[in-house]
């Protein structure tokens, strides 16, 4: 049976929209971690396949297939290809995925899944050109109507229907921080990050919040419960994963750190949003044989507390095990980035506690889901 290894996972730290990685363009960003993942697993970078990498706001600099530009950028061989893709914040998440199944199916060997996203520069929504066509027209309309459709609103519904109180979400992004805190303390994160523009960690978390300046902060609507203080924080970072072939391995004696066990991906309800990562846990525990108790560790993007908070709730998972170490709302979401961030981020820390099965999921736009299982070699 074929296997697809994960060899090699390192991120740039993760910076904040005013912090050091500001002024850093978003190719280089990716050039630095495609660089950095070839020279720490030794791998022929003239072997390599195929660069795929996620990016949301392919635009200006984010343009012109950056996976490509990013490679060359990073002064690796001209003769490898490399592919842009988005399936909004789950995109390199995604590009783990074709990675894998690339691998899984015997028509490639070794290849480089990746993601950047340079929020600083590329803001959020700047892929909906003034002048041009909203990206909804009359399908969507009929089957939809003219209602909203944002995270925005998906969070709220989501902590409506679920029952959870402000109070309730700002206990879960308060220890958000605190965890973040804690694990940069330790250095939990020095492995995993490969330090660029004189910064070597994470800037969002703030350890020394507490609930009474939350409690301080404004709603994002009338009559709602989401502040920014439980919303994942606009950021900047990169990533990049290696995925090999069993015959790789060999030939390029490389060193397999954790196989690729199941990949489902699943669409939810577009208006709620963000629900997708319940189905898509379901899904992927369903192939796998697994049940909830056997996973040691997830990663579930904090894209509003709302996600991971019913995420736990209609899993049964524990949230002692979700995001040990802090997320997004303490770490940063850079969109395209971030599947590749938190699996890199669950990667190391299987190795770190020597737990076996790590599972990953996270929302995206337009009511979809990506759930990853891992196992550590």
């Amino acid at each position: 049976m074929a296997e697809a290894y994960i060899v090699g996972a390192v991120r740039t730290p993760v910076g904040t929209k005013k912090g050091a990685l500001k002024d850093v363009h978003p190719a280089d960003l990716g050039a630095h971690v495609l660089k950095e993942l070839v020279n720490r697993t030794g791998a022929d970078p003239s072997a390599v396949e195929d660069v795929i990498m996620g990016c949301v706001m392919q635009v200006g600099p984010q343009s012109l297939d950056i996976a490509r530009t990013a490679w060359l950028s990073a002064g690796l061989p001209e003769s490898v290809p490399g592919v842009t893709i988005d399936r909004q914040c789950g995109s390199s998440q995604q590009a783990i995925h074709f990675a894998a199944q690339g691998v899984l199916s015997g028509t490639q060997d070794l290849v480089v899944a990746a993601g950047v996203e340079q929020m600083a520069k590329v803001p959020m929504g700047a892929s909906i050109v003034a002048g041009l066509d909203f990206p909804f027209g009359e399908g969507w309309a009929e089957r939809y109507g003219m209602q909203e459709i944002s995270q925005f609103r998906g969070a709220e519904l989501m902590a409506e229907k679920w029952g959870y109180s402000r109070e309730d979400l700002e206990r879960f992004a308060l220890e958000s921080h605190r965890r973040a805190g804690k694990a940069i303390e330790a250095g939990y994160f020095d492995r995993e990050i490969a330090p660029i523009a004189g910064l070597a960690q994470d800037e969002g978390p703030r350890p020394d919040t507490s609930m009474e300046k939350m409690a301080g902060l404004k709603l994002l609507r009338e009559g709602g419960v989401i502040t920014a203080a439980v919303a994942s924080q606009i950021s900047i970072g990169a990533s990049a994963l290696m995925i090999a072939s069993e015959a790789a391995v060999k030939r390029h004696n490389l060193t397999p750190r954790a196989r690729v066990h199941t990949l489902a991906v699943c669409g939810a309800d577009p208006v709620y949003m963000l629900t997708g990562p319940i189905p898509a846990t379901e899904k992927a525990l369903s192939r796998s044989g697994l049940k909830i108790d056997d996973i040691d560790v997830f990663e579930v993007n904090e894209a509003f507390a709302p996600v991971p908070l019913a995420w736990a709730a209609d899993t049964g998972a524990s949230l002692d095990k979700t995001n040990p170490n802090g997320g997004a709302i303490a770490l940063g979401h850079p969109l395209g980035a971030t599947g590749g961030i938190l699996m890199t981020k669950l990667l190391h820390e299987l190795e770190r506690t020597g737990g076996r099965y790590g599972l990953q999921t996270m929302c995206e736009g337009g009511g979809q889901a990506n759930a990853t299982v891992i196992e550590r070699i």
